[in-house]
């Protein structure tokens, strides 16, 4: 039998203005791990649509061979059909029906009165869920399942399919460690059933930890595919093939010079909203200005949600506790006397809270400061117009103009619409949490930049983050936070990964 599965020849996908694939041709072995790197907007995920039929035969040029058959996919029905699944980025269920039901969800397990058979579908289930390594009852509505989990009742659902060809589309973006090195372990036992996976990932550490192949794409072409067993091909190998050059740091340089304290924090504690518990609990900290401050934190430590309280009382009851900014103590209890005294916060969900993704570039800059732009209490348009294209020549924003939907715009891109937006806003603090969360190594130097540039302009930055390594990067301090308390303080030159780690896991009774 043929050594190939699948071969995309010459394939070609045009936009209206905007060339995203061009004569791309890709080969996949059967039975390995393909990864598919490449800058945001590179045309990794169009090429994937165009494979799993979301882009449909006759949309683009070129050819697909599957088990060395030309293929012609009408659709997602017609791929799946062959064994083709794809699992993109934005997970596809349904969050308030069950598991067996988000598994079954259009080949549902009918009795032969033709009506479903509940006791057969929740057993099926049972056997999938097993296969995945995921030990919950098949009744539990998705909307109860951590993102992780969630993650593999997809992987679950594929499999209910007969997948031979597995396509994950940054399967890792939004988990922490441990669920991401769940998930890996998954695509290495599927390897071993002799399923083929091809996935697209920003996270290289992974792509060299589980890809027997990588192919970069450039700019809607295929630069090269690289075989992951040899020597020479390391991290960097492939940064120079996603950006085309060199990056001589992951982290651009920058002196630390930091001025006056601009914001502390004192004995900040937060109730749950809805739940009898404390999320944050006594926090206390500072920063100062051309400084950058990081939180590091597990999932479930508290750190979004002391930055949301702290930014107008968004998140969170019964929050007490004191906020000073500039030495001068403030309320900040809505998100408007937040921005009114020089904080501003990015958040971790850009596409959810951070951007109107159906509304375009001008109008998501302008969003949270209306009131400069107005006379008389209307908008002047042009002025909004020149501001957005101010943003967008400062922040480097890849957008046919200010007027293009934001939706539409990648990644990176979107984040640097955000940036703008709460920049405009003229902070003394900018929280940024997961500054860089999905979003290629390029876009990320570029967003990397831009916070040393507000740094040395006086701005005091504070950065949430789940990668260790963008906190020993990027900042002047760190401080740790378990349980909703703070663990520990570490200067970055005294940190390690190995340290944070141990201040991270902190048993709560040691804690204070």
């Amino acid at each position: 039998m043929d050594d190939t599965i699948l071969e995309m020849r010459r394939i070609t996908k045009t936009f209206p203005g905007v060339t995203a694939l061009e004569d791309v041709t890709l080969a996949v072995r059967r039975g390995e791990i393909h990864a598919i790197c490449g800058e945001n907007g590179a045309g990794k995920s169009t090429l994937m649509k165009v494979l799993s039929g979301v882009h449909p035969s006759g949309s683009y040029d070129g050819e697909i061979l599957f088990d060395g058959r030309p293929m012609q996919f009408r659709g997602i029905r017609d791929s799946e059909a062959n064994g083709i699944v794809i699992i993109h980025q934005e997970l596809a269920l349904v969050p308030h029906l069950s598991i067996a039901e988000n598994l079954f969800l259009g080949n549902e397990r009918r009795g032969r009165s033709g009506l479903i058979d509940w006791n057969r579908a929740n057993a099926d289930a049972a056997e999938l869920l097993a296969s995945v390594g995921l030990h919950e009852n098949p009744v539990t509505p998705v909307i109860q399942l951590g993102v992780g989990k969630q993650q593999l009742v997809e992987i679950a659902k594929a499999l209910s399919k007969k997948v031979r060809l597995l396509i994950l589309d940054e399967p890792t973006a939004a988990l922490n460690d441990v669920d991401s090195a769940h998930l890996l372990g998954l695509l290495r036992q599927l390897k071993a059933q002799g399923i083929t996976c091809i996935m697209i990932s920003h996270k290289l550490n992974e792509i060299t930890a589980i890809a027997d192949s990588t192919t970069v794409i450039r700019d809607g072409r295929a630069v090269e595919t690289l075989d992951m067993r040899a020597d020479d091909v390391t991290q960097q190998r492939i940064i120079r093939g996603m950006v085309g050059r060199d990056l001589d740091a992951f982290y651009p340089d920058r002196v630390s010079s930091p001025g006056e304290e601009v914001l502390r924090i004192e004995d900040w504690t937060v109730r749950h909203p809805t739940q009898d518990r404390m999320v944050v609990e006594g926090v206390g900290l500072s920063v100062r200005a051309g400084e950058v401050v990081g939180i590091a934190g597990l999932m479930g430590a508290g750190r979004t949600e002391l930055a949301m309280s702290v930014f107008g009382r968004s998140y969170g009851r019964d929050i007490s506790g004191r906020l000073f900014v500039h030495g001068r103590e403030v309320k900040a209890r809505s998100v408007a006397e937040a921005i009114d005294n020089g904080i501003a916060y990015v958040t971790e969900d850009r596409k959810r809270f951070g951007l109107n993704l159906i509304d375009d570039v001008r109008r998501n800059v302008s969003a949270a400061a209306l009131a400069r732009l107005a006379r008389l209490g209307w908008v002047n348009g042009n002025e909004e117009i020149k501001v957005a294209e101010a943003s967008r020549r400062e922040m480097n924003i890849k957008a046919p103009s200010v007027m293009a939907v934001v939706g539409k715009l990648s990644g990176g891109n979107q984040q640097k619409v955000v940036l703008s937006k709460w920049l405009f806003t003229d902070p003394d603090v900018l929280i940024l949490d997961e500054p860089t969360r999905g979003i290629d190594v390029g876009a990320k130097y570029e967003i990397y930049t831009i916070i040393n540039r507000l740094v040395a302009e006086g701005k005091a930055v504070i950065i949430i983050s789940s990668e260790l390594p963008e906190l020993l990067g990027m900042c002047d301090r760190i401080y740790t936070l378990a349980a909703g308390r703070i663990t520990g303080e570490k200067p970055v030159g005294e940190a390690t990964q190995e340290s944070l780690m141990e201040l991270m896991t902190k048993d709560k009774e040691l804690v204070g």
